[in-house]
């Protein structure tokens, strides 16, 4: 199995190649959690506008995501975006280093726009965890944020003076992604038991239909055995170093797409299995030769049957 990459691919080697060879290009596409993408050249071949639709913006608004875009991409941020879209990043081509090291790390940090926006309430999670530890007077925990990234799933996360949480929602449409899910996210939960190299990772947590305690309060939310909740339970060990808290944040981001990405891959393998053994089942039928093996029987009335 494999970890899913936090920066477009797609963003990355179309910057790569403009950057290197000028030209108009108008490329839209949509990422993971229908957000969508718009490279192109709506002035001038020399300027290229990176722009992105969320359908969780005005909540991450509140949560800080203007300044973590400008502190990422500074003056580059368009005053006005795009229409349809929440954010446009304007990259002239005269203005961009020369190939090399500088150019790679302004690729790759276009390329984490979405990452870099889902961001802000992480960061502000772990700002105001450093706070309520700092002051033992109080302890009631921080705001709980809500980001709806999904039509009917949604992030929460929450500061304590010890802790930040991180809820999950996802919805399993399929009778066999619930089975399939139910099996991998309890192993989330068993590994760190089972394994004593695991126990500083994060305590993983996970309940199905019934919403945790963090968030049973929060109006709105589905009741259903299609939904399952995963609680991520993060410690000031995962976040007590800015390496360490953007890793930290880059891949609880992507937790959602992990699994459903790996609950294909196993129906897909699973399906592939099925098929080879009926293509075996085939073979061996195919082989098989009948038996006549006939038996005479008479009548009362003397007639003779033959029964093959």
């Amino acid at each position: 199995m494999i970890l899913l990459e936090s920066h477009s691919v797609v963003i990355q080697n179309t910057l790569q190649e403009r950057f290197n060879k000028p030209g108009s290009i108008d490329v839209q596409f949509v990422d993971f959690d229908g957000v969508r993408f718009r490279l192109s050249t709506p002035t001038s071949k020399e300027v290229i506008v990176l722009s992105m639709h969320m359908r969780c913006w005005e909540q991450l608004v509140k949560y800080g995501v203007d300044d973590v875009i400008k502190r990422e991409y500074g003056s580059r941020v368009m005053a006005q975006p795009e229409a349809e879209y929440h954010v446009s990043i304007e990259y002239a081509i005269d203005s961009i280093p020369p190939a090399g090291e500088q150019r790679d790390e302004l690729i790759k940090c276009a390329s984490l726009l979405k990452r870099n926006a889902l961001a802000a309430p992480f960061e502000r999670a772990f700002a105001t965890q450093k706070t309520l530890e700092s002051s033992a007077s109080t302890d009631l925990p921080g705001d709980l944020m809500e980001i709806r990234y999904r039509d009917e799933e949604a992030i929460y996360v929450q500061a304590a003076n010890d802790r930040v949480t991180v809820v999950f929602s996802t919805i399993f449409k399929d009778e066999t992604d619930r089975t399939f899910g139910k099996v991998f996210l309890q192993e989330f939960v068993d590994a760190r038991r089972q394994n004593t190299a695991m126990q500083h990772a994060p305590q993983v947590l996970y309940s199905s239909r019934d919403p945790p305690l963090e968030i049973r309060n929060v109006p709105g939310l589905i009741r259903s055995d299609d939904v399952g909740y995963v609680t991520f339970v993060l410690f000031p060990q995962h976040f007590s170093s800015p390496d360490r808290m953007e890793a930290t944040i880059s891949h609880i981001q992507l937790f959602r797409d992990y699994l459903h990405y790996h609950i294909k891959c196993s129906k897909a393998y699973m399906h592939s299995r099925m098929r080879a053994r009926v293509t075996e089942f085939l073979k061996v039928l195919n082989r098989a030769k009948m038996e006549n093996r006939e038996v005479e029987r008479k009548t009362v009335s003397g007639r003779t049957l033959v029964h093959r």
